[in-house]
């Protein structure tokens, strides 16, 4: 149980750091409300009554040490995770606590390893990136389908959404990664990222009923290269996107996600399908829900609470499904998340 153990969530007030602030307090922890928008703190701090705010510049190291200041772990909810990633992570590390963060920017995500995997492990921190839909979950999923097998010799995810109404937040967070990459693509090939300028295919991909064979755009590159390829001998990491999904949030007016129940979940659902090869043996596992930015909070806040109560596999800078037993974690995600092995 939490046992109303403080949780520091930088940008709480964004659509995702909303959802994780709720869990967290369903969770019975108590968030701490911070970010850089300090009017925008105090707005979501009448929300929850004896919540306490504490403003942050991200390039204020002093002010972030505040923000962490009691707590027990750090999740940062704050894109562009290219920009706040390393000084939240730093903050983290001065204050020895956890980290979590819900970063779905490939790039972002590799140079948290890159940078700070030695350190992590020499101090014993624990620092887990991408611990949201996208590469954590896929993961997770990748893990457990892999079972027994060590090495394998292609993951493919394919992401069944129906639409993808992306938030403010994703739109920033992938002028950045473009900027990044130069207006090229990314994809991971014999062990390695690899960039390219090639179009990217558009191909038919046979997700399980009720859903069906559905057209996807292959290549459509993920944070789970990263992820799976941090801890699993996988040379070939393929994620591909349903093409109502990739049109939708390609398209410049597509509006934000609109809530449409008491949760604030909005009417998106999705279908994750894995599907792990190796030689001419196949094996797979299969994933169904609402809402991805939803979704992302149980994934984030069950991590933390792992974290805390020492129910983990690895330190340093760890992947979901390298850290966890993954199987026992999808199971934790009911009812928001809906798995089982593929058929």
């Amino acid at each position: 149980m939490a046992a109303g153990q403080t949780v520091a969530v930088y940008g709480a007030y964004g659509h995702t750091g909303r959802f994780v602030v709720a869990q967290l307090v369903e969770r019975g922890f108590v968030p701490v409300l911070a970010g850089r928008d300090a009017r925008k703190l105090a707005e979501l701090a009448e929300q929850y009554p004896g919540l306490e705010a504490r403003p942050a510049a991200v390039d204020d190291p002093a002010a972030l040490d505040r923000v962490l200041a009691g707590a027990a772990a750090v999740v940062n909810c704050a894109g562009p995770f290219a920009v706040t990633a390393a000084p939240v992570i730093e903050a983290s590390l001065r204050a020895r606590v956890p980290y979590v963060d819900v970063a779905a920017e490939i790039e972002a995500n590799a140079d948290t390893f890159a940078h700070f995997a030695r350190r992590a492990r020499e101090t014993g921190a624990v620092i887990v990136p991408a611990m949201a839909f996208y590469g954590g979950l896929g993961d997770l999923l990748v893990t457990a389908a892999m079972g027994d097998w060590t090495e394998a010799d292609e993951v493919h995810v394919a992401y069944g959404l129906n639409n993808w109404h992306p938030t403010p937040g994703t739109r920033i967070a992938g002028q950045v990664s473009a900027e990044r990459r130069g207006g090229r693509r990314v994809r991971f090939t014999q062990g390695r990222l690899e960039y390219h300028g090639d179009a990217l295919p558009t191909l038919e991909w046979p997700f399980p009923e009720p859903m069906g064979a559905r057209p996807v755009v292959g290549e459509f590159t993920m944070a789970d290269v990263v992820t799976v390829s941090s801890h699993l001998a996988v040379p070939e990491v393929r994620t591909y996107m349903t093409t109502e999904a990739a049109g939708g949030v390609a398209a410049p007016h597509t509006p934000a996600p609109t809530a449409v129940d008491e949760h604030r979940r909005s009417a998106q659902t999705f279908l994750v399908d894995v599907v792990v090869r190796r030689g001419e043996a196949e094996r797979g596992m299969v994933a169904s829900g609402q809402d991805i930015y939803a979704v992302t909070a149980p994934l984030a806040v069950e991590a933390v609470a792992r974290v805390l109560d020492g129910r983990i596999r690895a330190k340093g800078v760890a992947s979901a499904g390298e850290i966890f037993d993954a199987h026992d974690f999808l199971r934790s995600l009911a009812p928001h998340i809906t798995v089982a092995p593929r058929a």
